[in-house]
């Protein structure tokens, strides 16, 4: 008996109906990372690290700040990913997830600006300058809330989806310009914290407690989008037999 060609089992799950289990299944364990990464991370930056020869104890904001900056990006990026996916396979998942990750990339932004302003009052004497690094990063918030608003505007949802990925599309040139401002323009926001290409010129303590808030950050928007997404799944595929039978099989556990 010959056995069925099944194909790429990865693949598999770019359906609908197979990726909201595994949502549901791996959401919790990333919460869970999200939730240990977070304790130590905070725990590493604000009680083992040495206190900044020149900043004093005010330098810990970078514990929450820089993560935040560093996923508004990613998660920009990733954004624009899946759009470009959904507009060239047309996949539905694609756009589903662009959409889930959103609110999470306009949290962050957020978060990296009003942690930036609390540092930068004592620091350079004021909680906002048109610095064009801080610019170009409220820039981002905008281009995050004009998505979102955007595809909730559009009650059709083919047509909020491509509307949608236009803007991802177009707003991720908006990313290499805030992480280059510090190089291409005179600015006064200082350059990057931890570079690939050099050594790190901050305590062994400081990194790594600044990766483990990095990872956390990480965890906690692979959790919170699979966690969003899910829902976002069953109200596009509710005519579908397979969604009634996850109504019906969860109706019947409440």
């Amino acid at each position: 008996m010959s056995r069925p060609d099944r194909g790429p089992s990865f693949l598999r799950f770019a359906a609908p109906q197979n990726f909201y289990p595994l949502a549901g299944r791996l959401a919790p364990w990333f919460a869970a990372a999200a939730a240990v990464l977070a304790v130590a991370g905070l725990w590493l930056g604000f009680f083992v690290a040495p206190t900044d020869a020149t900043q004093g104890e005010v330098y810990r904001v970078i514990f929450i700040h820089v993560p935040a900056a560093w996923m508004s990006m990613f998660v920009y990026l990733v954004m624009a990913f899946w759009s470009a996916v959904g507009l060239v396979m047309n996949t539905r998942l694609s756009f589903m997830m662009s959409q889930a990750l959103a609110p999470t990339g306009a949290m962050f932004c957020v978060v990296a600006l009003w942690t930036g302003a609390l540092w930068g009052k004592p620091t350079w004497g004021t909680y906002w300058v048109w610095d064009a690094r801080l610019t170009s990063q409220a820039l981002l918030l905008f281009l995050y809330l004009g998505f979102i608003a955007l595809t909730r505007a559009i009650e059709d949802p083919r047509r909020a989806d491509r509307a949608g990925a236009i803007v991802a599309l177009v707003g991720v040139v908006n990313v290499p310009v805030i992480y280059f401002s510090v190089q291409w323009w005179n600015t006064l926001h200082q350059g990057a914290s931890v570079s690939l290409t050099k050594a790190p010129s901050m305590a062994a303590t400081m990194l790594l407690g600044m990766l483990a808030m990095a990872f956390a950050a990480w965890a906690y928007t692979l959790a919170v989008t699979l966690w969003r997404v899910r829902p976002m799944i069953l109200e596009r595929e509710r005519h579908t037999e397979w969604v009634g039978a996850v109504l019906t099989r969860e109706g019947g556990r409440a």
